[in-house]
């Protein structure tokens, strides 16, 4: 009911997951990783098991192959099932069941694994491949591609629904949920695909953000211990930020005025405050509630 991509990046050992099915909310059924470990996907009559499980026997020492024989031969339904994996040496294997809905079928290159089942011909997982190798960029964007070549390819052959895209980080981490570095579902859209496109560098906008509003000394408690260079790396991400969320997302220019404030530069805070006073209204209530818990000492000078 899905195709799907899983790879690792051989330049920054990022793990990924891409994948779509005209099935609501594939990325709950299928996409499986832990950073440092390795990523499956899971699909066709699916078996969810097969994630966690692949992905536990992958992180006691297990190979991508090795983790997709203990899956399988523990299920007496595995002819009906589809599978990619690959860990964090790069080892990537593609299984697909003899029972699996046409056209179904998969192939792996190097680092990389495409499947799908259900599909319009056999050229998706073909187009999958090869996009994926031909591609530039971060894991993400290469991913991203793929997808893209299986949708103009055919794609899901009963059409498209939902999507999903995961990237975690090369390390193994005692506090893994740390090292997602990408996270986005599509779960129910007549173009899931594209809209992964859109949301991707959203999201990266909105960790910049998280990056000041959730930091200790420079936007939570007393704005202490900050360097010039950090300030103005932060203020600059911040406006680029901006830029890339569009007129109708002011989240980014909020919290720079908060920050310009915060540093020193009261006036140019007060014509960003201004500005976004102009745009929404309730903005003013919002800076007068949040003074008070240690953001602005003098909230007053900004209304």
């Amino acid at each position: 009911m899905t195709y799907s991509i899983v790879a690792r990046d051989p330049s920054t050992g990022e793990l990924g997951i891409g994948s779509q099915s005209h099935f609501f909310g594939v990325g709950r059924l299928v996409g499986w990783g832990e950073t440092g470990v390795g990523v499956v996907a899971t699909q066709a009559f699916v078996n969810v098991d097969y994630g966690p499980h692949a992905v536990d026997a992958m992180r006691s020492g297990s190979s991508a192959q090795e983790a997709v024989d203990a899956v399988t031969a523990a299920d007496p339904l595995s002819a009906y099932r589809q599978l990619g994996v690959v860990d964090a040496t790069g080892l990537a294997v593609s299984y697909t069941g003899e029972r699996c809905a046409p056209a179904a079928g998969g192939l792996v290159g190097d680092g990389v694994a495409v499947q799908g089942n259900m599909l319009a011909c056999p050229q998706v997982y073909h187009d999958m491949l090869s996009a994926y190798a031909d591609s530039k960029g971060e894991l993400a964007e290469r991913i991203l591609a793929a997808m893209a070549a299986a949708e103009a390819a055919g794609g899901d052959i009963r059409g498209s629904q939902s999507a999903v895209l995961t990237v975690f980080g090369a390390q193994r981490s005692e506090r893994p949920w740390q090292h997602v570095l990408v996270d986005i579902r599509v779960d129910d859209h007549a173009d899931p695909v594209a809209e992964l496109a859109r949301l991707l560098p959203r999201q990266r906008a909105f960790d910049v953000i998280g990056d000041v509003i959730f930091a200790q000394d420079l936007m939570i408690g007393p704005y202490r211990n900050v360097a010039p260079d950090t300030l103005h790396d932060k203020l600059s991400s911040l406006s680029d930020a901006a830029d890339l969320l569009g007129p109708d997302n002011r989240e980014a220019q909020f919290w720079r005025a908060v920050l310009m404030a915060r540093s020193g530069d009261r006036d140019g805070a007060r014509g960003q405050f201004a500005e976004l006073f102009t745009h929404r209204p309730a903005l003013r209530e919002f800076l007068v509630g949040i003074g008070p818990l240690g953001f602005l000492d003098d909230v007053a000078g900004y209304l």
